[in-house]
């Protein structure tokens, strides 16, 4: 006489899904809004400073980010808004912001690495200080900021690497109001059988827990 051996659910992979979406959900938001404050608050800073020389000797000159580049600051708005319209799109849609975020991410690096090197916002200081369209600034250096708002671009880049990677894991806002402002019944939400896989994995779909923790 046979015997059947049963095989069991794969509850565990399910949980361990649900917690890695738990997880990345928490990083990505943590990351993401760290990076775009620090990358806006790095392009307000002093980047370089330098002289310009004029009749009455050397003219101190300064350049703060935004003056060098208005990039890592515009990246920085759109990667947080990418941020939030993660959640109130889905799938293919999703997928899409995510990847949107993380451009963000590495093109706030890029510049900010090329704004560290600039000197055309301080010659166009020296220009204007001294009268002559061809002069440049001397004694240029730059300070720290560029780099800090580099590090705002890769907080902002982690953040796109897990909303693609994770991103399908992660719920959506909820569509329970329709466009009047009038609540929208709800459907209840079937009853998951911890037994049944494909309970489990709808529910995921669905952005529940299976486990009602």
């Amino acid at each position: 006489m046979g015997y059947v051996t049963a095989v069991p659910p794969p509850r565990t992979e399910a949980v361990g899904s649900v917690r890695a979406g738990r997880l990345s959900l928490a990083a990505a938001l943590l990351s993401g809004a760290l990076g775009a404050a620090v990358a806006l608050l790095a392009t307000r800073q002093q980047w370089s400073e330098g002289t310009a020389r004029v009749a009455g000797g050397a003219f101190p000159l300064t350049a703060n980010g935004s003056d060098v580049t208005g990039v890592p600051a515009a990246l920085a708005v759109v990667g947080l808004a990418a941020l939030v319209a993660v959640f109130a799109v889905r799938r293919a849609g999703r997928l899409a912001v995510a990847a949107l975020l993380t451009l963000a991410g590495a093109g706030t690096v890029t510049a900010a690495l090329i704004g560290a090197s600039d000197s055309a916002a301080l010659d166009e200081k020296a220009a204007q200080a001294s009268g002559d369209t061809s002069a440049t600034v001397d004694a240029l250096t730059h300070t720290a900021w560029p780099y800090v708002a580099a590090v705002g671009g890769l907080l902002l880049l982690l953040a796109g690497l897990l909303a693609l990677r994770y991103g399908r894991l992660w719920p959506a806002m909820s569509g329970r109001y329709e466009r009047n402002g009038a609540p929208r019944e709800r459907r209840r939400a079937p009853a998951v059988d911890p037994d049944r896989p494909e309970d489990l994995w709808k529910a995921l779909d669905r952005g529940e827990d299976p486990t009602g923790a």
